[in-house]
């Protein structure tokens, strides 16, 4: 059995989890979350301290290496944090100095995106693969890349900023660009998208169910437009068809470029599957090349709600085995 450390460095909070691998898996054993402090230097602080209190209530269970799971910008090689928008404060800050100080182990950080990658490559739905990409498919819409049976990051850590991708000329705003690929697929932007559509069909007279008044156009969420397309709202189906589609686009764009043998897809994916799946499937069975296309599967995440709290475990395995 190996157990690892893993930090997660959020906008809103901080987690700090200790997992025992063993059989091919992982188990949580001990984990420990708090709000985000206001400083670099009292996060680092509180998670060196959080990560020692863990430690100290397990002794036989030291981690043989740490991995820290943050939003990017960061310079993985390192180990320096580079003002993530969610972080304020957080330039040029060294997050890997000092738990590798304190713990005498290996650390390693990685991007969100890169370590969900990892995480589902190891223990999810892109297991015994050598090509995975993972789609974040969440709030926002990034990617992490295994390619020949190893993470790619890049020159600068910047490798699978898909969603900065333009598909259409205009359309809802994602990653600060109309019409890219986070325009239509993440969370903020399928909202955008049906408030542009609700807008439109209530001047219209055919007002949808999850907005029945122009007043309410402020409060439209991804979620409420998931449910109301579960529920057959010709809207909200039409909403996610348009997703969907774009989808599949952006997808056949990874198939012929990566030619990758999975794509595992998070979060809205796996929620609205029967919805955007065979719409999706169909447009990228359109577009990408067909003997690329043959021997790729597309796949919702496997790991689920656990993919946070192992992502930067995964970091900490990577880090080990590099």
């Amino acid at each position: 059995m190996t157990v690892l450390g893993g930090v997660d460095i959020g906008g809103t909070k901080c987690a700090v989890s200790l997992g025992a691998v063993k059989d091919g898996g992982v188990e949580v054993i001990a984990k420990t979350q708090f709000p985000t402090p206001p400083t670099p230097e009292e996060a680092i602080a509180k998670l060196r301290g959080a990560m020692e209190r863990l430690i100290a209530e397990r002794p036989a269970e030291r981690p043989a290496a740490i991995g820290i799971s943050c939003g990017g910008p960061l310079d993985s090689r390192t180990g320096f944090i580079l003002s993530p928008p969610n972080l304020p404060h957080w330039d040029k800050i060294d997050v890997v100095t000092p738990l590798r100080d304190a713990f005498g182990v290996p650390v390693g950080l990685q991007n969100d995106a890169n370590a969900c990658a990892l995480a589902e490559w190891k223990w999810g739905a892109g297991r015994g693969t050598r090509n995975m990409v993972f789609l974040t498919f969440g709030t926002g819409m990034g990617a992490g890349l295994i390619l020949d049976g190893k993470l790619y990051a890049g020159t600068n850590d910047m490798a699978g900023e898909l969603g900065h991708i333009r598909l259409e000329a205009d359309g809802p705003v994602g990653y600060g660009k109309a019409g890219s690929f986070e325009g239509f697929c993440s969370g903020g932007g399928i909202a955008q998208l049906a408030r542009a559509m609700a807008e439109e069909a209530i001047r219209a007279g055919r007002p949808p169910a999850f907005c029945p008044t122009a007043e309410g156009l402020g409060g439209i969420t991804t979620k409420a437009v998931g449910e109301a397309a579960e529920r057959g709202d010709p809207l909200a189906l039409d909403v996610f068809h348009t997703v969907g589609r774009k989808l599949g686009r952006g997808l056949a764009m990874i198939v012929d470029l990566l030619n990758p043998e999975r794509i595992v897809i998070g979060s809205i994916y796996g929620r609205q599957r029967s919805i955007l799946e065979p719409i999706t499937l169909e447009e990228l069975e359109k577009e990408a090349l067909p003997i690329s296309l043959r021997v790729c599967r597309v796949v919702p995440a496997g790991l689920g709600e656990q993919v946070g709290d192992l992502a930067s475990l995964s970091v900490a395995l990577n880090t080990l085995e590099a």
